[in-house]
């Protein structure tokens, strides 16, 4: 099966077990950002006479000694609210978005951004797809901005804070601020702080509170008579495919890793069942579930906006930069897919 047929939905008519190594090659790599990052940071901590400083690097610093991945909480859980007299209310010009598109969680907010019409209203900004040494004084790696505007195609200086790393947002939002430096933030301008880190809480705000400025104020992802639908599918694709692909790539033993895939492939084969059977997870309308599910998989509907929350390149650049499994750092040309290529979902029903 080519990765075309995938991508555009037609493995609905071939046997599960002919695309199964298909989802989870694309599963596995999205752990290498990650890996990568590891790798880089061990290499510099290991090198360097540097500060070393305590401060969360990636996922790998949040597994457990029994091997399980144990996410610490985002800690800025503050709501942007289309009430005027809020806090933070939803004006335009206001909120600036800092995103990775090597990052499945920061790249869900920028699919509802697109799919919202809140492009002219949120400004983005996207760091480069390979973690780097945040300061020359210690030996943090994270995310980085460019230096300049074509150092890197599709990443950009910041233009809001003339920040060189997300680590340094943190600061300016909090001086104490000890976890991990992670995208998506959405940054108050006008306040100078992250609003909120957390993507599950950004994306609702994206789908509701800005509606008086979007320009697809009627698109609802998370419309409440599906929502009981959509929280059921949502908790089964987390644990069990966005974070479970990290629970494979990051066991540390054989129990925990089998217990992970295991859970992956039967999550696998649920949504293959239920897509099977409608064009969303949903029913035939589309829905945050999809997102959620889209972002790890890189799956495509023919959904307008949503391509163009894709960087492939960047995700290439991210994935190839582990010097222990691509010592020469050779990138890849890829496959070229057309996104847009036609597909069948259509006897399923309008979206």
């Amino acid at each position: 099966m080519s990765a075309s047929q995938f991508a555009t939905g037609a493995h609905a008519h071939l046997p599960l077990d002919a695309h199964k190594d298909y989802i989870l090659a694309i599963a596995i790599i999205a752990l290498t950002d990650l890996l990568s990052a590891w790798t880089l940071f061990s290499s510099a901590a290991g090198s360097s006479s540097s500060t070393a400083v305590n401060m969360a690097q990636s996922a790998l610093d949040e597994v457990t000694a029994a091997s399980a991945l144990d996410r610490s909480p985002s800690t800025f859980r503050r709501f942007v609210s289309r009430d005027a007299s809020a806090q933070f209310p939803a004006v335009p010009g206001r909120y600036h978005l800092y995103v990775s598109y090597a990052c499945p969680w920061a790249c869900r907010c920028l699919a509802f951004l697109k799919l919202k019409g809140l492009e002219h209203a949120i400004s983005v900004t996207a760091v480069k797809p390979i973690f780097e040494r945040t300061k020359e004084t210690d030996d943090h790696m994270g995310w980085v901005f460019p230096s300049t505007a074509d150092e890197e195609p599709g990443a950009e200086p910041d233009p809001i804070n003339g920040a060189k790393s997300v680590r340094e947002l943190y600061e300016i939002a909090s001086t104490n601020y000890t976890g991990r430096p992670s995208v998506p933030i959405l940054w108050d301008k006008q306040l100078k702080t992250v609003v909120n880190n957390e993507s599950s809480e950004i994306i609702r705000m994206l789908n509701t509170e800005f509606n008086d400025i979007a320009e697809n104020p009627g698109l609802d992802l998370y419309p409440a008579h599906l929502r009981a639908s959509i929280d059921q599918i949502n908790e089964l694709v987390y644990s069990a495919i966005n974070s479970g692909v990290y629970q494979c790539g990051f066991a540390k033993k054989q129990e925990p890793y089998d217990e992970a895939v295991t859970k992956l492939f039967e999550a696998l084969d649920k949504c293959e069942e239920i897509l099977g059977k409608q064009r969303y997870l949903c029913g035939n309308q589309l829905t945050e579930a999809d997102i959620r599910l889209f972002v790890t998989l890189i799956r495509f509907d023919e959904i307008p906006g949503i391509s163009s929350t894709v960087n492939i390149e960047h995700n290439k650049k991210s994935y190839y930069s582990d010097p222990s499994t691509n010592p020469y750092g050779i990138i890849p040309i890829g496959s070229n897919i057309d996104y847009n290529a036609p597909h069948d979902r259509e006897r399923f029903g309008a979206v």
